[in-house]
């Protein structure tokens, strides 16, 4: 059965399937404007987060690894089950170097600033992993959308945990395209770019050294991936999945973020709660649970990003904070999300996080509300809003403060308010406020 993921979930390839061995990560898309360019790229990443040599980036200009652990599948020999990959990479986990820890998968598009391009012209990538021995699919991951600028988007990573190899959902986006990813992994532009200009107009490879044994079955082919299945009714908290994470328990408990956390791309907070519907004389309403924070940047500027009077920030001017959308139900598997520019956290001082109820009964007793705190290379941080007060409609989850070294800490807080001014109070934010609607 195929596991559907979203983005910050993480789960293990090998736990329940020691013996797996070779794997195809396929990646694709549902459509894309006429003239943008999609490029596919691999890294092979050290306990760095850096490449050891130019030539553990994998790509058009560079399609094997030297070791042929990592190869980029020519048509001819790609696994024809489930939809029509647009590209598809064969993973050899046994021959992986010890010293490669985590291997990124990447999409990127060509000539995209010359161009005016981005990432809001694409529909629906994913991406998704198959057994390599039967064509079996072990899980799949649609990206979304909410991208804007966006030049270069991180699918998903591999990765070792202690003795297994597991996958993250990363699903991050940046500008720049490829040479700002190949910049963040440690390599240098000019080093790759004779081979980059030459391979755009050479030949496609029509062989590759990676064998694929014959496969014993093959499911039935489809035209596209089928719809991810609806969450299950249980709290977002108790995740099936899994995954590595750091629960914030007491009031004040911190932790510091991964030295240089989100340099390479963004912090992603996601808020997350159950629907409960109360019936009525005119229908079911759910709880609508709104996620924002207050922001201090460090050259004093002060605001707020969340949907209520439509102040939803901005990922590439200040505040460097971005919030997707607004889920008015709770209904979407994904929630809410908050997004931090890596690139710019040297700029930020200080964030509260926090969550009110826009509409529906007080009552966060019966939301199951959670955040989770997603940061490139680290585990994920989840604060669980398990301490409740009926009477008051926001709750401070959690501040995120720079630290002298550099890094960022981040605090457990669950503290309610009545509203925005009794929080901006508590924080000493002093800002002005007024009634707004969304």
């Amino acid at each position: 059965m195929t596991l559907e993921l979203i983005k910050g979930q993480k789960c293990s390839l090998t736990k329940d399937n020691p013996l797996l061995g070779r794997i195809i990560v396929g990646m694709g898309w549902n459509e894309a404007r006429a003239g943008v360019e999609i490029d596919f790229s691999v890294f092979l990443l050290t306990a760095s987060q850096k490449v050891a040599t130019e030539k553990d980036l994998i790509f058009y200009g560079n399609p094997a690894a030297p070791d042929q652990s990592v190869v980029i599948l020519p048509p001819a020999q790609r696994v024809h089950s489930g939809p029509a990959d647009d590209t598809q990479i064969a993973v050899e986990l046994s021959l992986i170097p010890a010293e490669v820890e985590r291997i990124a998968f990447a999409l990127t598009i060509y000539e995209a600033e010359s161009r005016q391009q981005s990432f809001s012209l694409l529909s629906d990538p994913y991406l998704r992993i198959m057994n390599a021995a039967d064509g079996t699919e072990l899980l799949q991951y649609r990206l979304g959308g909410g991208y804007s600028v966006e030049t270069a988007i991180v699918a998903g990573e591999i990765y070792r945990y202690q003795n297994e190899w597991k996958f993250s959902a990363v699903g991050s986006g940046y500008a720049g395209g490829l040479a700002a990813l190949c910049h963040s992994y440690g390599i240098q532009v000019q080093d790759i770019l004779p081979v980059v200009q030459a391979s755009r107009t050479a030949e496609p490879a029509r062989n590759s050294p990676f064998v694929l044994p014959e496969l014993r079955s093959r499911p039935k082919p489809v035209d596209s991936l089928p719809p991810a299945a609806p969450a299950a009714p249980s709290s977002p908290s108790a995740s099936p999945l899994n995954p590595d994470t750091i629960v914030l328990k007491r009031h004040g408990e911190t932790l510091r973020l991964q030295q240089g956390a989100g340099a390479a791309g963004e912090i992603l907070i996601n808020l997350n709660w159950l629907q409960t519907p109360s019936s009525g004389w005119f229908g079911s309403r759910g709880i609508d649970l709104d996620l924002g924070c207050l922001f201090e940047l460090k050259n004093g500027l002060k605001g707020t990003v969340q949907a209520l009077g439509e102040s939803f920030g901005s990922l590439n001017r200040p505040p460097y904070i971005s919030l997707d959308g607004d889920d008015r139900t709770g209904s979407i598997a994904t929630g809410e999300n908050l997004r931090i520019n890596g690139h710019h956290l040297s700029e930020i001082s200080r964030i509260v996080i926090f969550a009110f109820i826009y509409e529906g009964v007080t009552n966060w007793s019966q939301a199951g509300a959670v955040i989770t705190i997603s940061q490139q290379g680290g585990p994920e941080i989840k604060v669980q809003l398990d301490e409740h007060n009926n009477d008051k409609g926001m709750c401070a989850i959690a501040m995120l403060r720079s630290q002298p070294d550099g890094s960022f800490s981040v605090e457990r807080l669950v503290e309610y308010f009545s509203g925005h001014e009794e929080l901006d109070q508590r924080y000493h934010w002093n800002l002005r406020w007024e009634a707004g609607s969304k």
